[in-house]
């Protein structure tokens, strides 16, 4: 063996001692405080409801939008707008802020405590939107009004609710600011709307004194339970134990909690953020300090982690190829300082191996109200006629407050096409699709402008103004769009 093949053996075998040593314990180290319950896979298809149940519609975080889109004109209207009540955050909806759109079975809509009038609509599809008021307001999709009486939580509200995705009458709801000194998430009854269930962020097993939830739960009902990040740190698997029973009006639950936390050697911002990505036995996270971890759902141990780069709170992405999951994420400017690197990564689920990365330069606002760059927004996964891309929306890219929508093609990395933006966006873009699957992209900003893109050219073809930022994430239905601004108001935009 000569010099330069011993010194490639050398090098590979403390690479490998090195990935050894980091599942060990000695780079990483993780614990659960109980063991959590026997755990099924998640199905491929997350629910059977039509509507978006949790933030970005499915346990693979690719579908915001539901059915499709007949637009011609290109050019969105306000169909209808509903002021919130206001908190030291204000009103309307900050990041991430997407609504949850259900379309109710018949017979869990005659179990619940909607109003009359919209129990006996056709067609009745109801809008749940948590605001940063500290309320959770139900609206009817086509006329945005209140179908019953808002939920009164008491923080303000960040991040999106979530929906069981059974379709039963069970919802999720996290806080993010600590307004009335307390925080955590609770469980709700959609059925006469009383608190089921409330965990403390302030929680002693974890390591971070931080409780607040911005993540957006995932229900498997394959196995009844539910799973959500903390940005105290913890991951949260919670046997729900649920009853349900329409005809009697009643829904209970019994929740066994287990709680997951970990260290890793360089990385002491273990604040999970970005919504909880699964598929089949895996599930995905990012946190604080942009580590990224894959947790098996059955064994309910690390399979592996990715070494800290920076603050990571968009959400991952998932797409299977050939049954291997594929993750699409990209980190912030934040521990970087003022100016640094959004870094773009697609990422094989079951090794952890970077099949491609991209960096783009970004800037940031630190101090005491930071409003970083790089990539805040959840990036699209294209499908039909732009199956081949995946596209992302960058802050703060070229300017202090401009921004930069790009398509890579998924394969290789290499951009498909870019297209500049005046306006900065922390909301994430949601794909829309025709009849023929042609693609388009609904993207609001920071100025309070909803764009529609034509997502094969990056070419925009019409816009709304309503005047105000725009944070929070669009949910689509059909032709309407709902989402809330820093303004004080939720709206039902009409994609002509």
């Amino acid at each position: 063996m000569n010099r330069a093949t011993k010194t490639l053996v050398i090098v590979l075998s403390l690479m490998l001692l090195s990935q050894q040593l980091v599942m060990a314990g000695s780079l990483f180290s993780y614990e659960w405080n109980r063991k959590p319950a026997a755990a099924k896979a998640f199905p491929l298809k997350y629910t059977e409801t039509e509507g978006i149940l949790t933030f970005r519609g499915s346990n693979e975080r690719s579908a915001p939008s539901f059915g499709t889109t007949s637009m011609t004109t290109f050019k969105p209207k306000i169909a209808w707008s509903k002021q919130t009540r206001s908190s030291s955050w204000g009103g309307g909806a900050g990041w991430t802020g997407q609504p949850a759109i259900v379309k109710w079975s018949p017979e869990v809509l005659k179990a619940m405590n909607v109003k009359p009038k919209f129990q006996s609509k056709a067609n009745f599809t109801e809008v749940i939107y948590a605001s940063l008021d500290g309320y959770v307001y139900f609206l009817d999709l086509g006329t945005g009004e209140e179908t019953r009486s808002p939920i009164k939580i008491g923080n303000p509200i960040k991040g999106s609710v979530s929906v069981d995705a059974r379709g039963y009458p069970l919802l999720y709801v996290g806080e993010g600011i600590p307004e009335n000194g307390t925080i955590g998430f609770s469980l709700y009854s959609l059925i006469d709307q009383k608190r089921l269930f409330r965990a403390n962020g302030i929680d002693s097993f974890a390591y971070r004194k931080w409780g607040a939830f911005d993540s957006s739960a995932l229900f498997n009902r394959q196995d009844d339970t539910l799973t959500v990040g903390g940005e105290n740190g913890l991951m949260y698997k919670i046997k729900l134990n649920t009853a349900f029973e329409p005809a009697k009006k009643k829904l209970t639950i019994k929740p066994e909690v287990s709680k997951y936390r970990y260290k890793i050697k360089g990385n002491s911002y273990q604040g999970i953020e970005n919504s909880i990505a699964a598929y089949g036995d895996l599930a995905f996270f990012a946190d604080n300090g942009g580590s990224l971890q894959a947790i098996n759902v059955k064994t309910h141990e690390p399979k592996w982690n990715l070494a800290p780069l920076d603050d990571t709170d968009a959400t991952i992405v998932i797409e299977a190829e050939n049954d291997v999951p594929f993750l699409y994420t990209g980190t912030e400017v934040d521990k970087q300082g003022t100016e640094g690197y959004a870094y773009i990564r697609k990422i094989n689920g079951h090794t952890g191996k970077v099949v491609w990365q991209q960096k783009y330069a970004s800037f940031s606002q630190l101090g005491d109200h930071p409003v970083n760059g790089g990539l805040l927004a959840t990036p699209v996964l294209g499908k039909k006629s732009i199956s081949n891309y995946v596209i992302f929306t960058i802050a703060r890219y070229g300017s202090f407050s401009g921004g930069l929508m790009v398509a890579l093609d998924k394969k290789t990395g290499k951009e498909a096409w870019r297209m500049t933006m005046k306006n900065y966006a922390w909301s994430s873009p949601v794909d829309v699709y025709d009849a023929d699957g042609k693609a388009y992209i609904i993207q609001a900003d920071s100025a309070g402008v909803v764009s529609v893109i034509d997502a094969s050219k990056g070419k925009k073809l019409g816009s709304l103004n309503i005047g105000t930022n725009i944070e929070s994430t669009p949910s689509v239905f059909n032709n309407t769009a709902v989402v809330a601004s820093r303004g004080g108001k939720i709206y039902g935009i009409a994609l002509k």
